[in-house]
């Protein structure tokens, strides 16, 4: 049946289809229409610089928690990049670079600024609007110039420079997407907000679909006998990906936590803790055994693919789709003797030195390998996960991102205030125990 709304369909726009087979089908043509074009030129609301001077405003920072770097962002500010470590007597020990400042203070606050940011959006508004491919999706960007960064010793002591990409993403909280250094010490960062989206030109939009409506005509199959056949292929070639089976559902276990994006007070700053999800209702002792286990999952992750980690069962990488459903990729299997060979060449274990002179366990590494076979390098995929205690206001909060060093072997960051009660329990192969 031909929708109602959207896209028109007249009777008389059609072309006469014959299949190899000399089936023959009356093909509806969708009459396209350009009601983005005409709402675009007629969009009369604030310029993106507008759309996104709150941000600046609230003098607000966004984090991204890699697994040595963590990567600050204050809107109109700075970009910084650091790595804090604490030595004995709770010295704290910052390695740290500013990737860019802006060279006023906050330029919406500036006199004369309001008319420097207008002017331009009216230049940006003039000429085509930048694209960047994000996950396969040329995707429209409002760009912030920051420089006088650190000096880079690479190139002749220049200071650091970066361009902010800001990207329409309804749901999102002003997440930074991703960090990459184009070329020496020069940075791309993608953050995304959902303040852009109140411009037509900067909406997240999917590549439009018109559907193509096709009868079958007296003497014909309902459908092609080739298209049949080729559907039934499609649905063998699925299953080396490993579509989500029954047992792998996510269980009634999973209802007990929510995906959010907690502020956390830090001094008088607040911090976005970026893709932190908060796990509850069960208590420490029952977590700890579920988790170790492994009946008890950790999930995570930020963009278009998500993680699950069950210890001492899988690392799965997944993506949900309201209309292809879940895709799985099974990214490392745990395999107890494999890792126990691995950890003879690997630290399994890593330490820190306490006050007392004493030591406790930092970070445990555990390799899951077997993985799906990765079709760049036509072996399985691998991970090393590495479990790390983190405080949080929260006690069940669990923080997880990933890192790809190598085609198909990836790292994968663990970290929860849940670990830290565990981590000194590991035995020299990194096994973790449930504390006596």
């Amino acid at each position: 049946s031909q929708p109602t709304t959207g896209v028109l369909y007249k009777e008389d726009n059609y072309i006469i289809m014959t299949t190899v087979d000399k089936e023959k089908y009356k093909c509806l043509l969708p009459l396209i229409a350009s009601g983005n074009e005409e709402e675009e030129k007629d969009y009369k609301g604030p310029t993106p610089g507008e759309l996104l001077e709150p941000l600046f405003k609230q003098s607000s920072c966004s984090y991204r928690i890699e697994s040595y770097w963590t990567y600050e962002v204050c809107h109109g500010k700075h970009i910084r990049q650091y790595h804090e470590e604490k030595e004995t007597g709770q010295k704290i020990n910052i390695q740290e670079y500013y990737l860019g400042n802006m060279i006023m203070k906050n330029p919406l606050s500036e006199p004369g600024s309001r008319e420097l940011s207008c002017g331009y959006d009216l230049f940006l508004s003039l000429t085509q609007i930048p694209t960047k491919n994000i996950e396969g999706q040329m995707t429209p960007y409002y760009p912030v110039e920051l420089g006088n960064g650190t000096p880079c010793s690479l190139r002749q002591n220049l200071p650091r420079s970066s361009t902010v990409m800001y990207i329409c993403h309804p749901e999102a909280k002003h997440e930074i997407l991703s960090v990459a250094e184009v070329t020496t010490c020069e940075y791309e960062v993608v953050i995304l907000t959902p303040l852009l989206c109140n411009h037509p030109k900067y909406r997240f939009r999917a590549s439009p679909v018109n559907d193509i409506f096709c009868q079958s005509l007296p003497g014909s199959p309902l459908k092609p006998h080739n298209l049949e056949q080729l559907e039934k292929q499609q649905e063998m070639l699925k299953m080396p990906f490993r579509r989500v089976k029954e047992e792998e559902m996510p269980s009634t276990k999973e209802e007990k936590f929510s995906s959010i994006h907690k502020p956390v007070a830090v001094g008088s700053h607040q911090l976005l803790t970026v893709g932190t999800t908060h796990i509850s209702k069960l208590t420490d002792e029952q977590l700890i055994k579920e988790f170790l286990s492994g009946s008890y999952c950790f999930h995570g992750g930020v963009g278009w693919w998500k993680y699950e980690f069950c210890y001492g069962k899988y690392v799965h990488q997944y993506h949900e789709d309201k209309e292809s459903g879940k895709t799985s990729v099974v990214v490392g299997t745990w395999s107890k003797e494999e890792h126990i060979e691995w950890s003879r060449k690997n630290a399994a274990r890593t330490f820190y030195l306490r006050e007392d002179g004493t030591q406790t366990v930092r970070m445990v590494s555990h390799f899951y390998g077997n993985g799906d076979v990765c079709d760049l390098t036509d072996k399985p995929r691998q991970v090393t996960v590495k479990l790390k205690c983190k405080e949080s206001d929260s006690p069940h909060a669990v923080t997880i991102y990933m890192l790809e060093p190598h085609s198909c072997q990836y790292i994968l960051g663990v970290e929860s205030p849940v670990i830290c009660k565990i981590l000194d329990t590991a035995d020299e192969y990194g096994l973790l125990s449930v504390p006596s």
